[in-house]
């Protein structure tokens, strides 16, 4: 289902508030809805602290939305997880909690959650099926992030059945695109590659380093394709079930890396740190319930993205040159 097929009647003139909505997956949400004449509130973090009940609750107040996109997170990868659980636990628990909440108490009429694929058992059978979701505990190094956003899947469901308040939950794969984070320290795999690689090739480094083995797999999602379902679900979706978003297309972490080599044009060699972490074995969605229930397909070619990526990086990098 394309872009152009999104029902403009149903946008026009409504008040939505998309938080997150000057990040990554933000700005591509909110570009869609205001083509499609909603009324889209954003914020920075420092006008309303989303962990402080009463900084939520004045959001509410000032910017009366009929419709709450919740897509601000505390996020990193292997790393950053690694080095911040509690944090990465507490805040990402206490956002969703206050604001799903005040949207109740202010009679929002619909509730999008979007939540992560670290929720998923680190052993769940491949593809990942949302039925499947409870059936063991997650990848260690994710997991109080996934678990903390995993509770909002609980919220939902039981604000839907005590107050038959509208709350869905999505679940998108690994995102990649254009406007990423690239801090070597909190990044995930294909903006922290993308950044080595470039910086490598400019400087004739000879090598650039690797965390693992680069067999886990992984399936990415390309940002537009995830704002576009996000969007197409808000729209269409009013069941309590969780419901993935991906491409349903599986790499391993070592053909992802020799294939951003190539797109580079980096011509050193990748040293494979194997006393790093290599996270979840395996990452591939089912994604047929999303089909189904609101006719999303992912739209864009994993090389075509990569590309389109690496072109965004580049330009960035050459703009913040003196």
């Amino acid at each position: 289902m394309s872009e152009d097929q999104l029902d403009s009647k149903f946008w026009t003139g409504k008040r939505v508030t998309v938080t997150g909505g000057r990040g990554f997956l933000g700005q591509p949400v909110v570009r869609l809805l205001e083509g499609l004449d909603a009324k889209v509130a954003t914020f920075a973090s420092r006008e309303y602290n989303l962990t402080r009940q009463a900084d939520v609750a004045r959001m509410y107040e000032d910017q009366r939305p009929e419709v709450v996109i919740h897509l601000a997170a505390k996020v990193g990868g292997i790393g950053a997880n690694r080095d911040n659980p509690g944090s990465f636990f507490y805040e990402n628990a206490v956002m969703g909690i206050e604001l799903m909440e005040q949207a109740r108490l202010n009679g929002v009429a619909k509730f999008v959650q979007v939540g992560t694929v670290c929720a998923y058992p680190k052993f769940a059978p491949i593809p990942f099926s949302e039925d499947d979701l409870w059936n063991g505990y997650p990848e260690e190094t994710n997991a109080p992030y996934g678990l903390a956003k995993k509770m909002l899947l609980v919220q939902a469901q039981a604000y839907r059945q005590q107050y038959g308040f509208d709350a869905i939950y999505l679940l998108p794969v690994n995102l990649y695109g254009p406007g990423d984070n690239v801090d070597l320290h909190n990044s995930h795999v294909i903006p922290a590659m993308i950044r080595k690689c470039i910086e490598a090739r400019d400087s004739g480094a000879a090598s650039v380093e690797v965390w693992g083995t680069g067999t886990p797999t992984r399936e990415f999602l390309y940002v537009d394709d995830a704002a576009r379902g996000i969007v197409e679900a808000a729209e269409r979706y009013d069941k309590p079930d969780p419901v993935n978003l991906g491409s349903s297309v599986e790499i391993s972490i070592k053909d992802l890396v020799e294939l951003i080599v190539d797109l580079t044009g980096f011509k050193g060699e990748v040293d494979w740190d194997r006393t790093k972490p290599d996270g979840q074995p395996r990452r591939k969605l089912n994604v047929e319930r999303a089909w189904k229930e609101f006719g999303f397909r992912s739209s864009t070619d994993f090389r075509d993205g990569l590309r389109k990526t690496i072109h965004w990086y580049e330009g960035a990098r050459a703009a913040s040159r003196p």
